[in-house]
């Protein structure tokens, strides 16, 4: 820092035509951004009522689906294990499904290197961490902290302090900038806690905000505080559940927008960009809401796929005369489509033998098939269920940031 002291770092303040937020100069000489605390009251054009009434009709039909379905971990588990790697994938990561799926399935004895596969396993732990935690602890600081530790330890980035808020400058750009160049300074550290505590405040506070504005300001208010040295992204998309979760909204976990923001990345960026540069909230709860629309008519289209594949499933196996341990292994595959002999022992409470025994009925029927080619210590993978939670809708195809609607 001592090279900083001597010299003036300046953001680009030409893109800053009408910022949401002011720029401030710290000691060090560098220029950084704190946005200003959110509104507690915005206008909303004529088209975005339209879409914020849609986007609250599909959530309301997507909750109440959600609370009809006999087994809603059909749709729970395969919407939780597609937001881990598609919220990790935004990151950079490249696991694969399939990849965390063996990788939980294997244990101690992984078939291949774990990779990127360790952040996504960490961000699936992290968003059931954090659905259980809301139920006594209310969503604060103090549960982002616990989030964010949840989600860096022992994967990249596990020496930034996981678990704690930032004491030291952070900074936005492509791979291999610098402060000086950087795309985006969020606050310094020394206004780090003030913004934060009137985001927490924001998340609390009774107001007349339709409640998916607020999810989506709240969101906006996270990333522009940006307050860890890394994970920002990832916990920011967590926060959104759980916000809808708290609120009421959602009865389940059956929404995830990572899926949108992944196929949309440039705009997902360049619109969060757009508010602390220009005051562009029009153009960011457009895409927000558009989200969510996109995003509850894909989670329609899963939970249609899913109960349709269980349904074949279980015919399958009654016209086979299949034992009761292969129907309760069936079950557990659409939570996790991976086994092995002794998990499946060990989550069916059977013997090994009567484990493997399942397992091989299943293989005859070509539902599970062994993937490591071993003679101990197998890996068995449903791909046909694999297949069907990864075959999503081309995630808001009808999104034109041009346009806008």
């Amino acid at each position: 820092m001592g090279l900083l002291s001597r010299s003036v770092i300046t953001l680009n303040r030409e893109r800053f035509t009408n910022p949401a937020g002011r720029i401030v100069r710290t000691p060090q000489g560098y220029e950084a951004f704190v946005p200003t605390p959110l509104p507690r009251h915005v206008e909303l054009s004529a088209d975005l009522v339209y879409l914020l009434s849609e986007a609250d009709r599909s959530l309301g039909e997507l909750s109440g689906m959600a609370r009809t379905l006999p087994n809603p971990q059909l749709l729970v588990a395969p919407l939780s294990q597609i937001e881990a790697v598609l919220s990790s994938r935004i990151e950079g990561t490249q696991a694969s499904l399939s990849d965390l799926a063996l990788f939980e399935a294997a244990g101690d004895k992984p078939i291949a290197p774990p990779g990127d596969v360790l952040e996504v396993r960490n961000y699936r732990g992290a968003l059931t961490y954090g659905l259980a935690r809301v139920g006594d602890l209310p969503l604060s600081l103090r549960l982002v902290r616990e989030l964010h530790e949840k989600l860096m330890t022992g994967v990249r980035g596990q020496d930034m302090t996981p678990g704690a808020f930032r004491t030291s400058q952070n900074w936005i750009g492509p791979p291999g900038s610098t402060l000086s160049n950087a795309t985006y300074v969020p606050p310094p550290p020394s206004e780090l806690l003030s913004s934060l505590g009137d985001w927490e405040s924001f998340l609390h506070e009774e107001t007349k905000l339709p409640p998916l504005v607020r999810c989506a300001l709240m969101h906006y208010q996270f990333e522009a505080i940006h307050p860890f040295l890394d994970g920002n992204g990832r916990v920011g998309r967590l926060l959104i559940v759980l916000f809808l979760c708290t609120l009421g909204r959602l009865p389940a976990p059956v929404l995830y927008l990572s899926p949108f923001f992944e196929h949309h990345r440039e705009d997902y960026y360049s619109l969060l960009r757009g508010v602390s540069e220009r005051s562009a909230w029009d153009e960011w709860l457009t895409f927000f809401l558009r989200a969510i629309v996109v995003q509850c008519q894909d989670a329609f289209g899963r939970s249609s796929r899913m109960t349709s594949l269980h349904d074949d499933y279980r015919r399958r196996l009654l016209a086979a005369k299949a034992p009761p341990s292969a129907h309760n292994l069936l079950e557990r595959l659409f939570i996790n489509p991976a086994t092995t002999v002794k998990g499946a022992s060990e989550q069916l409470g059977i013997t090994v033998a009567g484990a493997d025994k399942a397992i091989q009925h299943l293989c005859r029927l070509a539902l599970l098939r062994e993937v490591t080619g071993r003679r101990r210590d197998r890996v068995y993978l449903a791909d046909e269920i694999v297949r069907v939670i990864e075959q999503g809708r081309e995630s808001g195809t009808d999104f034109d940031s041009r346009t806008l609607l």
